[in-house]
């Protein structure tokens, strides 16, 4: 097997991307900068067109895959994956609402930030790109549509969302994914340039140790309440999951962990047939490591720019997050990529808190897949017990599980 260059994993391309811009932005000319701002004005502009459609083609089959799948016991676990996420994102607001003020200083430290789209220094053009509808219609309608596939006879419409997925998912491989790192370039050359970096620097290296701590913290929340629940101890639970929280560090990728996170949750006493349809589904719809950096940089984006938060508001965005993080693509940094329509919908972020947000986030990524994945492992004990003796449903992904068994054992 050939061993892929390091350059190839977008973790390492965005970093280089954030390292590149800060350098460039030290000496580059204006006329040279402002053809990559250039860029990332027609670069945004598609990203805002695409967002309502990949809601819809992610969202919509989606829900039409969990309403037709196994019945009672798929319910309970994902109401259970959506009670974790929601909680997880509420934990970090807390938090994040608790310690920003003094953590970060206040947003009246960094007024600098406050209205980046006021700088002289622009692109050479820009073109309108109005997306067809707008963030709050492609919610409603891929709800609506997801709702209705599971209650018509037939799958003519959910083999036609299927492909609509796959395209959107083609999409996101090979043009959003690939031109990130030149996107988040040129917007941290212009926070160079602007005399803004150093603080979104020091800011997000914050908010960076404080993700790592609080999600410690909620691991040992989820092991706890299931180690009580099934009467084990929990920290050998967690102990049997690090072999799947090391393969989600360096896959970035759920479902790439799948196989791994098979024999960790089997390891622990999950019989395979529970195992082999929780764990599947937990890694499409379970994605509380992911909600809680989500939280904490949207939160830290908000503060520094002076942004109204308010708690009613949050609270909603919290839950439609939950909701919208099933749509994550299969993809590394795919959470963010669908959560980016509800950060604006719903919060008002422009094109600079958002690519403060992809960029921080993917600066992580593996570290919020590792903390899903390890939490998958808790869902599963739990199931175990709740199904007992009753036979376990095949999950609605329970038919990418053998090949990914096999694929592993290669």
């Amino acid at each position: 097997m050939t061993k892929k260059p390091l350059t190839s994993h977008l973790l390492v391309r965005v970093l280089l991307g954030i390292f590149l811009g800060i350098a460039c932005g030290l000496f580059f000319p204006e006329p040279l900068a402002r053809v990559f701002l250039t860029f990332n004005g027609l670069f945004s502009a598609f990203l805002g067109f695409l967002i309502p459609l990949l809601i819809v083609g992610l969202v919509t089959p989606a829900i039409g895959d969990l309403g037709r799948g196994a019945g009672r016991w798929l319910a309970v676990t994902a109401a259970i994956a959506y009670a974790s996420t929601v909680l997880s994102g509420m934990l970090a607001y807390v938090v994040a609402r608790a310690s920003y003020p003094w953590l970060l200083g206040g947003a009246q430290e960094v007024d600098a930030l406050a209205n980046p789209e006021d700088s002289a220094l622009t692109g050479y053009f820009a073109l309108e790109m109005e997306p067809v509808f707008g963030v709050m219609t492609a919610l409603l309608l891929a709800f609506c549509l997801g709702v209705g596939i599971t209650l018509i006879p037939g799958d003519t419409l959910h083999r036609t969302m299927d492909d609509l997925r796959r395209i959107i998912m083609r999409i996101v491989e090979l043009v959003i994914i690939p031109l990130l790192p030149v996107y988040i370039f040129g917007m941290f050359m212009s926070l160079t340039m602007n005399g803004q970096i150093l603080t979104v620097v020091s800011t997000f290296l914050k908010v960076v140790v404080l993700a790592v701590v609080l999600s410690a913290v909620l691991l040992s929340l989820q092991y706890v309440v299931a180690g009580a629940y099934v009467g084990r101890n929990p920290a050998v639970l967690a102990k049997n999951m690090l072999p799947a929280f090391a393969t989600a560090l360096g896959t970035s990728s759920s479902a790439a962990t799948i196989p791994v996170t098979l024999r960790c949750a089997e390891a622990n006493g999950v019989r395979p047939s529970v195992a082999g349809f929780v764990v599947p589904l937990s890694a499409t719809i379970h994605l509380s490591g992911s909600t809680m950096k989500i939280v904490l940089f949207s939160v830290a984006i908000m503060t520094i720019t002076g942004m109204p938060i308010d708690d009613l508001t949050y609270l909603g965005f919290v839950l439609m997050l939950g909701v919208t993080m099933v749509a994550a693509p299969g993809v590394p940094g795919g959470a963010i990529m669908a959560a980016v329509g509800v950060l604006q919908g719903m919060l008002g972020f422009d094109e600079t808190a958002v690519a403060l947000m992809i960029a921080t986030y993917i600066a992580i990524d593996s570290f919020g897949t590792a903390t899903n994945v390890t939490g998958d492992g808790a869902i599963a004990v739990v199931m175990d017990k709740l199904i007992g003796d009753r036979g376990a449903p095949r999950s609605p992904v329970a038919d990418d599980v053998e090949a990914a068994r096999g694929s592993s054992a290669r």
